[in-house]
């Protein structure tokens, strides 16, 4: 079976590479390097790489197994945390009733 490549806009692109940076600056704050990094995460040197440079090629799993490393697992929570667009979708569906319900 032929791996498919993962094909992503130029946007995209460039929004895992800001997140790739973000997390090389986390470790270099903590002042940990890329091997201790790489260990405690259970991950090659060279994922690590990966990483911090954006790869779209490299697991969540392992963005996330750093992530908990640097002490920022947390942040993963905030992706679509505040999801606006979906709940005016979803507001815009709801029906309303005509009436008010009766009392018993």
């Amino acid at each position: 079976m032929k791996k498919k490549s993962v094909i992503l806009l130029p946007k995209m692109i460039q929004l895992l590479e800001t997140v790739g940076e973000q997390i090389k600056l986390a470790r270099l704050r903590r002042k940990l390097s890329s091997e201790m990094v790489a260990e405690r995460a259970g991950i090659s040197r060279n994922t690590l790489i990966s990483i911090e440079q954006g790869k779209p090629t490299v697991s969540i799993g392992h963005y996330l197994n750093v992530l908990k490393v640097l002490g920022l697992e947390n942040d993963f929570l905030l992706l679509a945390k505040d999801d606006e667009l979906g709940r005016k979708l979803q507001d815009a569906r709801l029906s309303t009733k005509e009436r008010a319900p009766k009392k018993k």
